[in-house]
């Protein structure tokens, strides 16, 4: 295991994360966006990160925008999870130019944070860090990005410097990033500084909470 020096505020520390793949498929089947989340969660473990993967699709998220949409809706525990880890990976594949509908559902049932505040105004995702990984075939993960940065800051989360990674095929191609041989230079070394710069942030995050209001 790699030094933790640097990355985190203290040795004895111990910090979490957690995927959400919002890719359109369901668990078993072949997934690019399940590639690149795995490469994240091997640099976090090199920090002693675990980080396990919820593949979204495999549950019943009901739409809304409350943390509890009634019997059978998956949310209440997945939002536990979520709320429990120090760090939020959420990947997305990009379709029609944006991201997933899967990705915009998760999104929208955080949207009740903003009204679960505490007597500081600080919402339950206060002091989480969150990570972007996009993959497409085509252009547009700097826009998918963008859609995804607002919304996570909108809700509460903490974004680091270097906070996404992506890779996008040649336009109109067919390859995906899952049918690499190799995983190309800009994106592995992209993934390096997102993992090791959320996994510094959220270390000084644990160790002081932001104020909130007086």
């Amino acid at each position: 295991m790699e030094p933790r020096v640097g990355y985190v505020v203290s040795v004895s520390m111990t910090l979490s994360a957690i995927a959400i793949n919002c890719s359109l498929k369901p668990s078993g089947a072949a997934s690019s966006t399940d590639r690149l989340l795995g490469e994240i969660g091997q640099e976090l473990s090199k920090l002693g990160i675990t980080m396990p993967t919820i593949r979204a699709v495999d549950h019943d998220i009901k739409p809304g925008v409350t943390s509890d949409e009634g019997p059978g809706d998956a949310w209440p525990e997945l939002r536990k999870r979520i709320l429990a880890a120090d760090i939020l990976v959420l990947g997305t594949p990009i379709w029609l130019g944006q991201p997933s509908s899967v990705a915009k559902r998760v999104l929208e049932r955080m949207d009740a944070f903003l009204s679960e505040t505490d007597d500081k105004g600080r919402m339950p995702s206060f002091g989480k860090v969150a990570i972007v990984a996009v993959v497409g075939n085509e252009d547009g993960a700097h826009h998918v990005h963008a859609e995804l940065f607002q919304a996570l800051n909108d809700v509460g989360f903490t974004l680091a410097a270097c906070a996404g990674t992506y890779w996008v095929g040649e336009a109109m191609g067919k390859k995906d990033y899952m049918d690499l041989a190799d995983t190309p230079e800009t994106t592995g070394g992209t993934t390096v500084m997102a993992a090791r710069c959320a996994a510094h942030l959220a270390g000084l995050l644990n160790g002081q909470a932001y104020p909130g209001k007086a």
